[in-house]
């Protein structure tokens, strides 16, 4: 039986949409929910904006399995996704006195300014997520996880994550690649990809080495449908004279 377990990603930030700073966390957090058996569903990138983190986390907890966020949880003024969050759920934001005892143990008591105090502000009800980098805990609320926005941190909270939630069945993959233009075989994908229920086939083009092609990616968690998928690809790209070759294109 194939359970999907599905999930959101909110990115808060102004500096991610400005171009200030890279998001590195999609793609560390889609490949992470993949090995948990977590389908990343859909991602969105909104900005430090009180009602539209409100909104989207309302949206996102109430359509998905699990809902991620990250950004907003620092000490400065624009970090306003804890409060946000809190208000998303009806709760009030208060000092978790767990959190307030993680910061000194970190910072020191006499490094523990106002500012940084904000980092214990946690939503009433909600679970903290350690963080073995920097001290400063994210926390759990519901179905929503919200993580710091620097990628390492982000990372080492997922240490954490890892025990609260439940994933499904694990998506397999395997893949070939052809030195032609994906459009000569966009039948035979749709064919291939039709015969099994829980399967999808994703072309991805490419131009390396002075040569164009594409890979094809299968994917399901049925593993057996994969191999399947494959030998039935391969034999069909071999049927319209073609040739194919295993795995991605090398670089």
């Amino acid at each position: 039986m194939v359970k999907k377990v599905k999930a959101a990603l909110i990115i808060i930030g102004d500096e991610i949409l400005s171009g200030r700073t890279h998001d590195a966390n999609l793609n560390y957090l889609a490949k992470w929910a993949g090995g948990m058996g977590i389908v990343l569903d859909e991602v969105r990138v909104i900005p430090d904006i009180a009602e539209r983190i409100q909104v989207a986390v309302n949206e996102c907890r109430n359509t998905f399995d699990y809902v991620f966020t990250t950004g907003g949880i620092g000490p400065t003024h624009d970090d306003i996704t804890s409060e946000n969050v809190a208000r998303a759920f009806g709760v009030d934001l208060l000092l978790h006195d767990e959190a307030r005892g993680l910061l000194e143990e970190s910072l020191g008591t006499k490094d523990l300014s106002e500012a940084r105090l904000r980092m214990a502000m946690i939503p009433d009800g909600a679970e903290l997520i350690k963080n073995p980098v920097s001290g400063a805990p994210g926390f759990m609320l519901g179905n929503v996880f919200v993580l710091a926005g620097i990628p390492v941190v982000m990372q080492s909270m997922l240490l954490d994550v890892e025990n609260k939630v439940s994933g499904g069945s694990k998506v397999v993959s395997k893949s070939i690649h052809v030195f032609e233009g994906e459009s000569h075989f966009a039948a035979i994908l749709t064919e291939v990809e039709d015969t099994f229920e829980h399967l999808t086939i994703g072309s991805y083009p490419f131009y390396k080495a002075g040569s164009y092609g594409a890979s094809f990616v299968v994917r399901s968690p049925i593993e057996n449908d994969v191999d399947k998928a494959i030998e039935l690809l391969g034999q069909k790209i071999k049927d319209r004279g073609s040739e194919f070759f295993d795995g991605e294109a090398p670089e």
